[in-house]
């Protein structure tokens, strides 16, 4: 059986580029998810960097809702702990109530930026202690089952929004377990707990209203194209691109040159920033098929969730499609 697919779009915004030609981006992406055999494309929020333009997540989500007609389409993730959840069960309903059955709601309790930043957003440090109680609450508005008497979620109370824990460390996967949720692991970007985490998810899980057995998502990064060095050109310029990104935060951060940053990967802390994208495909159709049914089989996950990273949006959509082509057998 041909494993689930579906795609995290980071809404990236590339050099010269603006945040609404990254929007338009994101829908060519979803309705090419959708003509391919995708499950889903998810959204992540992140704050903060000029290189990601998903911040609000929701308001995306029903930008790209309203110009594609069945992929289902998320929050991979909303981070909790910068919302209140009536907030977010009143957004996600709304949407859920826009575009009936078509709506997923990832969860992270990450502050999905800097501290700063975090600050800035009126997030205090114990912020993310209330997430298990957060998610709960959130789940009982969905519901229509409010744990706060004499409060519902208006839209929101019985749309059933289905909810996803996200993680990348072993708190996220006993979360999980523990409600009878999803599991979505952030391998694209933290690799290193990956087995350890899906597997006390699938050993402590216990059957949910929504899920009566564990459900393994798992993230990858992919760079397909025809040309398998072109491929190879394209990650030299993403990884540059990432680092420059980690490194560069801040106010008169220098304005690194390729060189640089080539240099800065040869040493400890270069390695370690290359070792986050350590599950990435990146060639022809046939390489990104090796390399992803592999990664399936090694995790045993029920879907995978590829990040397409190429810079320009007709080489991602090229990239979705030949993926596609490789995993679905859909007509690129």
């Amino acid at each position: 059986m041909p494993v689930t697919l579906s795609i995290l779009d980071l809404a990236p915004v590339a050099p010269g580029q603006t945040a609404r030609e990254s929007f338009e981006g994101s829908v060519q992406l979803a309705r090419a998810a959708e003509r391919l055999g995708y499950r889903r494309v998810w959204y992540a929020e992140h704050h903060n960097m000029a290189t990601i333009a998903s911040s609000a997540t929701s308001v995306l989500i029903g930008y790209v809702a309203a110009h594609t007609s069945t992929i289902r389409l998320g929050a991979g993730g909303v981070m909790l702990p910068n919302h209140a959840p009536l907030t977010i069960a009143e957004q996600f309903g709304t949407l859920e109530t826009l575009f009936p059955g078509r709506i997923d709601l990832g969860l992270g309790r990450a502050p999905g930026s800097d501290q700063v930043t975090m600050h800035a957003m009126r997030r205090d440090a114990s912020s993310s202690d209330r997430f298990p109680q957060d998610v709960l609450e959130l789940q009982g508005y969905l519901q229509g089952k409010s744990r706060v008497p004499g409060v519902q979620a208006v839209p929101g109370a019985g749309t059933n929004v289905p909810l996803y824990i996200l993680g990348s460390s072993l708190f996220g996967a006993q979360l999980a377990a523990a409600l009878g949720l999803p599991y979505a692991f952030a391998s694209h970007f933290a690799p290193e707990a990956l087995h350890a985490a899906i597997a006390t998810y699938r050993q402590d899980f216990t059957p949910s209203e929504q899920l009566s057995a564990p459900y393994v998502m798992v993230g990858a990064n992919v760079i397909a194209a025809d040309d398998a060095e072109d491929a190879q050109k394209q990650f030299v310029t993403v990884r540059r691109a990432r680092v420059r990104g980690m490194i560069s935060r801040g106010p008169g951060t220098p304005n690194y040159t390729d060189a640089e940053i080539d240099a800065f990967l040869t040493t400890p802390n270069g390695r370690q920033i290359a070792d986050m994208m350590k599950y990435t495909a990146v060639g022809t159709a046939t390489q990104v098929r090796e390399f992803l049914e592999e990664f399936a089989d090694s995790t045993q996950a029920d879907e995978l969730i590829v990040a397409h990273h190429s810079q320009g949006i007709a080489e991602r959509v090229r990239s979705a499609e030949l993926t596609a082509d490789a995993m679905l057998g859909a007509d690129a």
